[in-house]
Protein backbone atom coordinates (compact mmCIF):
# COMPACT_ATOMS: atom_id res chain seq x y z
CA UNK A 1 0.00 0.00 0.00
CA UNK A 2 1.28 3.46 -0.92
CA UNK A 3 2.53 5.18 2.21
CA UNK A 4 1.75 8.71 0.97
CA UNK A 5 -1.58 8.36 -0.85
CA UNK A 6 -4.66 6.17 -0.86
CA UNK A 7 -6.61 5.58 -4.06
CA UNK A 8 -9.91 7.53 -4.11
CA UNK A 9 -11.63 4.46 -5.56
CA UNK A 10 -10.61 2.43 -2.51
CA UNK A 11 -11.81 5.13 -0.11
CA UNK A 12 -15.12 5.25 -2.03
CA UNK A 13 -15.45 1.47 -1.77
CA UNK A 14 -14.90 1.57 1.99
CA UNK A 15 -17.30 4.48 2.51
CA UNK A 16 -20.00 2.82 0.38
CA UNK A 17 -19.50 -0.51 2.11
CA UNK A 18 -19.86 1.06 5.56
CA UNK A 19 -23.03 2.88 4.50
CA UNK A 20 -24.64 -0.12 2.80
CA UNK A 21 -23.81 -2.35 5.77
CA UNK A 22 -25.16 -0.09 8.51
CA UNK A 23 -28.26 0.85 6.46
CA UNK A 24 -29.57 -2.71 6.83
CA UNK A 25 -30.19 -1.99 10.52
CA UNK A 26 -32.86 0.58 9.72
CA UNK A 27 -34.70 -0.69 6.64
CA UNK A 28 -37.37 -2.43 8.69
CA UNK A 29 -38.43 0.58 10.77
CA UNK A 30 -40.62 2.44 8.21
CA UNK A 31 -42.15 -0.86 7.01
CA UNK A 32 -43.51 -2.15 10.32
CA UNK A 33 -47.02 -0.82 9.67
CA UNK A 34 -47.44 -2.88 6.48
CA UNK A 35 -45.21 -5.76 7.47
CA UNK A 36 -47.28 -6.95 10.44
CA UNK A 37 -50.67 -7.37 8.73
CA UNK A 38 -49.03 -9.05 5.74
CA UNK A 39 -47.63 -11.93 7.81
CA UNK A 40 -50.35 -11.92 10.47
CA UNK A 41 -48.21 -10.66 13.36
CA UNK A 42 -49.27 -8.43 16.23
CA UNK A 43 -47.91 -4.93 16.64
CA UNK A 44 -46.03 -6.07 19.73
CA UNK A 45 -44.34 -8.93 17.85
CA UNK A 46 -43.46 -6.74 14.88
CA UNK A 47 -41.90 -4.22 17.26
CA UNK A 48 -39.31 -6.87 18.12
CA UNK A 49 -37.93 -6.77 14.55
CA UNK A 50 -35.88 -3.55 14.92
CA UNK A 51 -35.19 -4.39 18.57
CA UNK A 52 -33.53 -7.70 17.72
CA UNK A 53 -31.63 -6.06 14.87
CA UNK A 54 -30.13 -3.51 17.27
CA UNK A 55 -29.41 -6.18 19.89
CA UNK A 56 -27.64 -8.24 17.25
CA UNK A 57 -25.56 -5.23 16.21
CA UNK A 58 -24.53 -4.46 19.79
CA UNK A 59 -23.60 -8.12 20.34
CA UNK A 60 -21.65 -8.14 17.09
CA UNK A 61 -19.63 -5.08 18.08
CA UNK A 62 -18.68 -6.59 21.41
CA UNK A 63 -18.19 -10.24 20.45
CA UNK A 64 -17.27 -10.20 16.74
CA UNK A 65 -15.53 -6.90 15.99
CA UNK A 66 -12.40 -7.82 18.05
CA UNK A 67 -11.77 -10.71 15.62
CA UNK A 68 -10.36 -8.16 13.17
CA UNK A 69 -7.10 -8.17 15.15
CA UNK A 70 -6.85 -11.97 15.09
CA UNK A 71 -7.75 -12.73 11.47
CA UNK A 72 -7.52 -11.16 8.03
CA UNK A 73 -10.07 -8.29 8.00
CA UNK A 74 -10.68 -8.85 4.31
CA UNK A 75 -11.93 -12.38 4.96
CA UNK A 76 -14.08 -11.18 7.85
CA UNK A 77 -15.68 -8.46 5.74
CA UNK A 78 -16.37 -10.89 2.90
CA UNK A 79 -17.81 -13.52 5.26
CA UNK A 80 -20.08 -11.02 6.99
CA UNK A 81 -21.23 -9.65 3.64
CA UNK A 82 -22.20 -13.17 2.55
CA UNK A 83 -24.04 -13.87 5.81
CA UNK A 84 -25.76 -10.48 5.71
CA UNK A 85 -26.89 -11.07 2.13
CA UNK A 86 -28.33 -14.47 3.09
CA UNK A 87 -30.07 -13.06 6.17
CA UNK A 88 -31.71 -10.30 4.11
CA UNK A 89 -32.99 -12.85 1.60
CA UNK A 90 -34.30 -14.96 4.50
CA UNK A 91 -36.14 -11.90 5.79
CA UNK A 92 -37.62 -11.31 2.34
CA UNK A 93 -38.87 -14.91 2.16
CA UNK A 94 -40.08 -15.16 5.76
CA UNK A 95 -43.55 -16.72 5.96
CA UNK A 96 -43.91 -16.00 9.69
CA UNK A 97 -42.81 -13.54 12.34
CA UNK A 98 -40.60 -16.14 14.03
CA UNK A 99 -38.42 -16.58 10.95
CA UNK A 100 -38.31 -12.82 10.40
CA UNK A 101 -37.14 -12.28 13.99
CA UNK A 102 -34.36 -14.83 13.53
CA UNK A 103 -33.32 -13.12 10.29
CA UNK A 104 -33.38 -9.73 12.05
CA UNK A 105 -30.98 -10.93 14.74
CA UNK A 106 -28.56 -12.29 12.12
CA UNK A 107 -28.84 -9.06 10.12
CA UNK A 108 -27.73 -7.12 13.17
CA UNK A 109 -24.81 -9.45 13.88
CA UNK A 110 -23.50 -9.42 10.31
CA UNK A 111 -24.13 -5.70 9.71
CA UNK A 112 -21.11 -5.15 11.93
CA UNK A 113 -19.09 -5.47 8.75
CA UNK A 114 -19.26 -1.67 8.93
CA UNK A 115 -17.27 -1.85 12.16
CA UNK A 116 -14.61 -3.92 10.38
CA UNK A 117 -14.42 -1.50 7.47
CA UNK A 118 -13.58 1.55 9.58
CA UNK A 119 -10.49 -0.02 11.25
CA UNK A 120 -9.49 -1.36 7.82
CA UNK A 121 -9.60 2.17 6.42
CA UNK A 122 -7.54 3.42 9.37
CA UNK A 123 -4.95 0.72 8.79
CA UNK A 124 -4.53 1.52 5.11
CA UNK A 125 -4.60 5.31 5.45
CA UNK A 126 -1.29 7.23 5.49
CA UNK A 127 -0.49 8.88 8.82
CA UNK A 128 -0.79 12.41 7.40
CA UNK A 129 -4.34 11.89 6.08
CA UNK A 130 -5.76 9.30 8.48
CA UNK A 131 -8.35 11.68 9.91
CA UNK A 132 -9.53 12.68 6.44
CA UNK A 133 -9.89 9.05 5.32
CA UNK A 134 -11.74 8.03 8.50
CA UNK A 135 -13.97 11.08 8.11
CA UNK A 136 -14.83 10.15 4.53
CA UNK A 137 -15.65 6.54 5.47
CA UNK A 138 -17.77 7.78 8.37
CA UNK A 139 -19.61 10.07 5.93
CA UNK A 140 -20.64 6.96 4.02
CA UNK A 141 -21.71 5.25 7.22
CA UNK A 142 -23.73 8.24 8.43
CA UNK A 143 -25.40 8.75 5.04
CA UNK A 144 -26.35 5.08 5.11
CA UNK A 145 -28.17 5.67 8.40
CA UNK A 146 -29.75 8.88 7.14
CA UNK A 147 -31.00 7.63 3.78
CA UNK A 148 -31.99 4.09 4.77
CA UNK A 149 -35.43 5.00 6.10
CA UNK A 150 -36.20 7.21 3.09
CA UNK A 151 -35.28 4.47 0.62
CA UNK A 152 -37.07 1.80 2.62
CA UNK A 153 -40.30 3.77 2.88
CA UNK A 154 -40.34 4.52 -0.85
CA UNK A 155 -39.64 0.97 -2.01
CA UNK A 156 -42.02 -0.61 0.48
CA UNK A 157 -44.83 1.75 -0.55
CA UNK A 158 -44.43 1.02 -4.26
CA UNK A 159 -43.26 -2.62 -4.38
CA UNK A 160 -43.79 -4.06 -0.89
CA UNK A 161 -41.60 -4.75 2.12
CA UNK A 162 -40.17 -7.98 0.72
CA UNK A 163 -38.82 -6.09 -2.28
CA UNK A 164 -36.86 -3.82 0.07
CA UNK A 165 -35.06 -6.76 1.65
CA UNK A 166 -34.28 -8.17 -1.81
CA UNK A 167 -32.85 -4.83 -2.96
CA UNK A 168 -30.82 -4.63 0.25
CA UNK A 169 -29.43 -8.12 -0.33
CA UNK A 170 -28.45 -7.15 -3.86
CA UNK A 171 -26.63 -4.02 -2.68
CA UNK A 172 -24.71 -6.00 -0.06
CA UNK A 173 -23.85 -8.63 -2.66
CA UNK A 174 -22.43 -5.97 -4.98
CA UNK A 175 -20.34 -4.52 -2.15
CA UNK A 176 -19.08 -8.00 -1.30
CA UNK A 177 -18.02 -8.57 -4.91
CA UNK A 178 -16.29 -5.19 -5.06
CA UNK A 179 -14.53 -5.86 -1.75
CA UNK A 180 -13.36 -9.27 -3.02
CA UNK A 181 -11.71 -7.56 -5.97
CA UNK A 182 -10.55 -4.32 -4.36
CA UNK A 183 -9.56 -4.94 -0.75
CA UNK A 184 -6.03 -5.99 0.19
CA UNK A 185 -5.32 -8.74 2.69
CA UNK A 186 -4.50 -7.72 6.25
CA UNK A 187 -1.98 -9.47 8.46
CA UNK A 188 -3.18 -10.57 11.88
CA UNK A 189 -1.70 -8.48 14.67
CA UNK A 190 -2.17 -10.98 17.49
CA UNK A 191 -2.27 -14.73 18.09
CA UNK A 192 -4.56 -14.54 21.12
CA UNK A 193 -7.33 -17.10 21.41
CA UNK A 194 -10.92 -15.89 21.20
CA UNK A 195 -11.33 -15.93 24.97
CA UNK A 196 -8.05 -14.08 25.45
CA UNK A 197 -9.09 -11.61 22.76
CA UNK A 198 -12.27 -10.71 24.64
CA UNK A 199 -10.40 -10.65 27.92
CA UNK A 200 -7.91 -8.18 26.49
CA UNK A 201 -10.67 -5.58 26.08
CA UNK A 202 -10.58 -4.95 29.81
CA UNK A 203 -6.80 -4.82 29.79
CA UNK A 204 -6.80 -2.25 27.00
CA UNK A 205 -9.29 -0.18 29.00
CA UNK A 206 -7.07 -0.23 32.08
CA UNK A 207 -3.83 0.36 30.19
CA UNK A 208 -4.76 3.29 27.97
CA UNK A 209 -6.00 6.51 29.53
CA UNK A 210 -6.71 7.99 26.10
CA UNK A 211 -9.10 5.12 25.35
CA UNK A 212 -10.97 5.79 28.59
CA UNK A 213 -11.17 9.54 27.94
CA UNK A 214 -12.38 9.06 24.36
CA UNK A 215 -14.98 6.49 25.35
CA UNK A 216 -16.32 8.48 28.32
CA UNK A 217 -16.50 11.68 26.30
CA UNK A 218 -18.24 10.13 23.28
CA UNK A 219 -20.61 8.17 25.54
CA UNK A 220 -21.66 11.38 27.30
CA UNK A 221 -22.25 13.11 23.98
CA UNK A 222 -24.35 10.11 22.92
CA UNK A 223 -26.56 10.54 26.00
CA UNK A 224 -27.80 13.90 24.76
CA UNK A 225 -28.01 12.75 21.15
CA UNK A 226 -30.23 9.79 22.02
CA UNK A 227 -32.34 11.75 24.53
CA UNK A 228 -33.18 14.31 21.85
CA UNK A 229 -34.03 11.94 19.01
CA UNK A 230 -35.95 9.47 21.18
CA UNK A 231 -38.29 12.19 22.53
CA UNK A 232 -38.54 14.54 19.54
CA UNK A 233 -41.59 12.88 17.97
CA UNK A 234 -43.51 12.96 21.28
CA UNK A 235 -42.61 16.59 21.84
CA UNK A 236 -43.65 17.65 18.33
CA UNK A 237 -46.91 15.74 18.64
CA UNK A 238 -48.00 17.70 21.72
CA UNK A 239 -48.37 21.39 22.53
CA UNK A 240 -47.79 23.75 20.82
CA UNK A 241 -46.82 22.03 17.54
CA UNK A 242 -49.32 19.20 16.98
CA UNK A 243 -47.15 17.72 14.24
CA UNK A 244 -47.12 14.11 13.06
CA UNK A 245 -44.43 11.49 12.68
CA UNK A 246 -43.52 12.75 9.22
CA UNK A 247 -42.35 16.06 10.67
CA UNK A 248 -40.14 14.31 13.20
CA UNK A 249 -38.71 12.16 10.42
CA UNK A 250 -37.93 15.27 8.38
CA UNK A 251 -35.74 16.50 11.23
CA UNK A 252 -33.49 13.54 10.46
CA UNK A 253 -32.31 15.39 7.37
CA UNK A 254 -30.39 17.63 9.74
CA UNK A 255 -28.08 14.65 10.14
CA UNK A 256 -26.84 15.28 6.62
CA UNK A 257 -24.93 18.30 7.91
CA UNK A 258 -23.00 16.15 10.35
CA UNK A 259 -22.40 13.44 7.77
CA UNK A 260 -21.09 15.85 5.14
CA UNK A 261 -18.94 17.69 7.69
CA UNK A 262 -17.19 14.53 8.84
CA UNK A 263 -14.31 14.77 6.29
CA UNK A 264 -13.79 18.42 7.28
CA UNK A 265 -13.45 17.38 10.91
CA UNK A 266 -11.00 14.69 9.86
CA UNK A 267 -8.86 17.15 7.91
CA UNK A 268 -8.84 19.56 10.86
CA UNK A 269 -7.77 16.69 13.13
CA UNK A 270 -4.89 15.94 10.73
CA UNK A 271 -3.79 19.58 10.59
CA UNK A 272 -4.41 20.87 14.13
CA UNK A 273 -4.64 17.67 16.16
CA UNK A 274 -7.69 15.63 17.21
CA UNK A 275 -7.69 17.02 20.77
CA UNK A 276 -8.74 20.45 19.50
CA UNK A 277 -11.52 18.93 17.39
CA UNK A 278 -12.96 17.01 20.35
CA UNK A 279 -13.17 20.20 22.39
CA UNK A 280 -14.65 22.26 19.57
CA UNK A 281 -17.18 19.51 18.88
CA UNK A 282 -18.27 19.26 22.51
CA UNK A 283 -18.53 23.06 22.79
CA UNK A 284 -20.76 23.19 19.70
CA UNK A 285 -22.98 20.48 21.21
CA UNK A 286 -23.29 22.41 24.49
CA UNK A 287 -24.26 25.61 22.70
CA UNK A 288 -26.76 23.85 20.45
CA UNK A 289 -28.59 22.08 23.25
CA UNK A 290 -28.52 25.14 25.55
CA UNK A 291 -30.05 27.26 22.79
CA UNK A 292 -33.09 24.97 22.72
CA UNK A 293 -34.04 26.25 26.17
CA UNK A 294 -34.92 29.56 24.49
CA UNK A 295 -37.58 27.93 22.30
CA UNK A 296 -40.62 28.64 24.58
CA UNK A 297 -39.84 32.39 24.40
CA UNK A 298 -40.15 32.49 20.60
CA UNK A 299 -43.07 32.42 18.14
CA UNK A 300 -44.09 28.98 16.86
CA UNK A 301 -42.29 29.14 13.50
CA UNK A 302 -39.18 30.55 15.17
CA UNK A 303 -39.25 27.67 17.64
CA UNK A 304 -39.20 25.15 14.80
CA UNK A 305 -36.39 27.04 13.10
CA UNK A 306 -34.38 27.04 16.32
CA UNK A 307 -34.90 23.30 16.75
CA UNK A 308 -33.71 22.63 13.19
CA UNK A 309 -30.65 24.87 13.58
CA UNK A 310 -29.82 23.32 16.95
CA UNK A 311 -30.22 19.80 15.57
CA UNK A 312 -27.79 20.61 12.76
CA UNK A 313 -25.36 22.13 15.24
CA UNK A 314 -25.28 19.35 17.79
CA UNK A 315 -25.18 16.64 15.13
CA UNK A 316 -22.22 18.35 13.48
CA UNK A 317 -20.46 18.66 16.84
CA UNK A 318 -21.09 15.05 17.83
CA UNK A 319 -19.88 13.68 14.50
CA UNK A 320 -16.79 15.89 14.55
CA UNK A 321 -15.97 14.65 18.06
CA UNK A 322 -16.50 11.04 16.96
CA UNK A 323 -14.07 11.38 14.04
CA UNK A 324 -11.47 12.95 16.33
CA UNK A 325 -11.97 10.30 19.02
CA UNK A 326 -11.55 7.56 16.43
CA UNK A 327 -8.34 9.20 15.22
CA UNK A 328 -7.05 9.25 18.80
CA UNK A 329 -8.13 5.71 19.62
CA UNK A 330 -6.81 4.12 16.42
CA UNK A 331 -3.40 5.67 17.06
CA UNK A 332 -3.02 4.11 20.51
CA UNK A 333 -2.11 0.60 19.41
CA UNK A 334 -2.22 -0.27 15.68
CA UNK A 335 -2.19 -3.97 16.58
CA UNK A 336 -5.45 -3.69 18.53
CA UNK A 337 -7.52 -1.36 16.37
CA UNK A 338 -10.51 -3.70 16.08
CA UNK A 339 -10.64 -4.19 19.84
CA UNK A 340 -10.18 -0.48 20.51
CA UNK A 341 -13.02 0.22 18.09
CA UNK A 342 -15.20 -2.32 19.92
CA UNK A 343 -14.60 -0.58 23.25
CA UNK A 344 -15.33 2.89 21.84
CA UNK A 345 -18.58 1.90 20.14
CA UNK A 346 -19.76 -0.23 23.06
CA UNK A 347 -19.43 2.88 25.21
CA UNK A 348 -21.40 4.84 22.64
CA UNK A 349 -24.22 2.29 22.65
CA UNK A 350 -24.38 2.36 26.44
CA UNK A 351 -24.59 6.15 26.35
CA UNK A 352 -27.39 6.02 23.78
CA UNK A 353 -29.35 3.50 25.84
CA UNK A 354 -29.03 5.65 28.97
CA UNK A 355 -30.00 8.79 27.04
CA UNK A 356 -33.10 7.17 25.59
CA UNK A 357 -34.29 5.95 29.00
CA UNK A 358 -33.56 9.20 30.86
CA UNK A 359 -34.97 11.33 28.05
CA UNK A 360 -38.36 9.62 28.26
CA UNK A 361 -38.46 10.00 32.05
CA UNK A 362 -37.46 13.67 32.01
CA UNK A 363 -39.91 14.54 29.23
CA UNK A 364 -42.75 13.06 31.28
CA UNK A 365 -41.62 14.78 34.49
CA UNK A 366 -40.36 18.20 33.40
CA UNK A 367 -41.12 18.46 29.71
CA UNK A 368 -38.77 19.52 26.95
CA UNK A 369 -36.67 21.69 29.29
CA UNK A 370 -35.75 18.54 31.21
CA UNK A 371 -34.52 16.82 28.04
CA UNK A 372 -32.46 19.79 26.89
CA UNK A 373 -31.08 20.20 30.41
CA UNK A 374 -29.91 16.58 30.44
CA UNK A 375 -28.36 16.91 26.98
CA UNK A 376 -26.55 20.13 27.89
CA UNK A 377 -25.22 18.72 31.16
CA UNK A 378 -24.02 15.52 29.47
CA UNK A 379 -22.22 17.53 26.78
CA UNK A 380 -20.58 19.68 29.46
CA UNK A 381 -19.40 16.48 31.10
CA UNK A 382 -17.91 15.36 27.78
CA UNK A 383 -16.01 18.65 27.45
CA UNK A 384 -14.72 18.36 31.03
CA UNK A 385 -13.39 14.89 30.24
CA UNK A 386 -11.46 16.35 27.29
CA UNK A 387 -10.16 19.27 29.40
CA UNK A 388 -9.15 17.08 32.34
CA UNK A 389 -5.35 16.74 32.54
CA UNK A 390 -4.00 13.42 31.37
CA UNK A 391 -2.92 11.05 34.11
CA UNK A 392 0.83 10.73 34.41
CA UNK A 393 0.69 6.99 33.71
CA UNK A 394 -1.52 7.32 30.62
CA UNK A 395 0.06 6.37 27.37
CA UNK A 396 -0.05 9.03 24.63
CA UNK A 397 -2.90 8.68 22.15
CA UNK A 398 -1.07 9.82 19.07
CA UNK A 399 1.58 7.21 18.49
CA UNK A 400 2.27 7.17 14.78
CA UNK A 401 2.88 3.55 13.92
CA UNK A 402 1.76 2.01 10.67
CA UNK A 403 0.34 -1.45 10.36
CA UNK A 404 1.55 -3.83 7.67
CA UNK A 405 -0.77 -4.63 4.78
CA UNK A 406 0.02 -7.21 2.16
CA UNK A 407 -1.69 -8.30 -1.00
Amino acid sequence: MNTTTMKPSLVLLLATGAGVGVATLYYSQPMLGVLGPDIGASARSVGLVPTLTQIGYAMGILFLAPLGDRYDRRKIILLKAAVLCAALLLAAASPSISMLLLASLVIGLSATMAQDIVPAATTMAPDASRGKVVGTVMTGLLLGILLSRVVSGFIAEHWGWRAMFIVAAGSVGLIGAAAWRGLPRFKATTTLSYGELLGSLGKLWKRHGELRRATWSQALLSVGFSAFWSTLAVMLHGEPFHLGAAAAGAFGLAGAAGALAAPLAGRLADQRGPELVTRLGATLVIGSFAAMALAPMLPLHAQLGLLVASAIGFDLGIQAALIAHQTIVYSIDPGARSRLNAVLFTGMFIGMAIGSALGALLLAQWGWIGVTGLATAAAMGALLVRLWPRAAHSEPGAAKITHPVSR
